[in-house]
């Protein structure tokens, strides 16, 4: 299904883009040097090509929304390692190759004796 609605798609960007450079250009960003009838002199007529871009346009984003959707709805909160069985999921007791890289829990923690080293004072003492 994602893949029609995919294809689908790609047909009606090709076309729009089609329809687009078929269109009389009216000279100029909005309306400037384009004479009458232009965009800041009130509403153009529709032509047909102008119409045809229109339904282009809605179909367009109506496609765009779907496979939005669609891919909303296929996705999940895995990774994509977990399902392409690179990476065996490690089970209960097991040690995972990066166990080896962190330092013993040890020399993490100050020392908790009496003998801990005295901190120098502090400039404004």
């Amino acid at each position: 299904m994602e893949n029609i609605i995919l294809v689908i798609h790609l047909i009606l960007a090709i076309c729009l883009i089609g329809v687009v450079l078929l269109q009389r250009s009216e000279g100029g960003g909005l309306g400037i040097g384009g004479g009458g009838g232009g965009v800041m002199t009130g509403r153009q007529a529709a032509t047909a090509l102008g119409k045809l871009t229109w339904g282009f346009a809605i179909a367009f984003l109506a496609t765009s929304i779907t496979l939005t959707i669609i891919a909303a709805q296929n996705s999940s909160s895995d990774s994509v390692l977990d399902g392409s069985g690179l990476i065996a999921p490690a089970e209960e007791g097991e040690t995972s190759p990066a166990d080896g890289l962190l330092p013993p829990a040890s020399t993490l923690l100050p020392p908790s004796s009496g003998d801990a080293p005295a901190l120098p004072p502090r400039a404004d003492e």
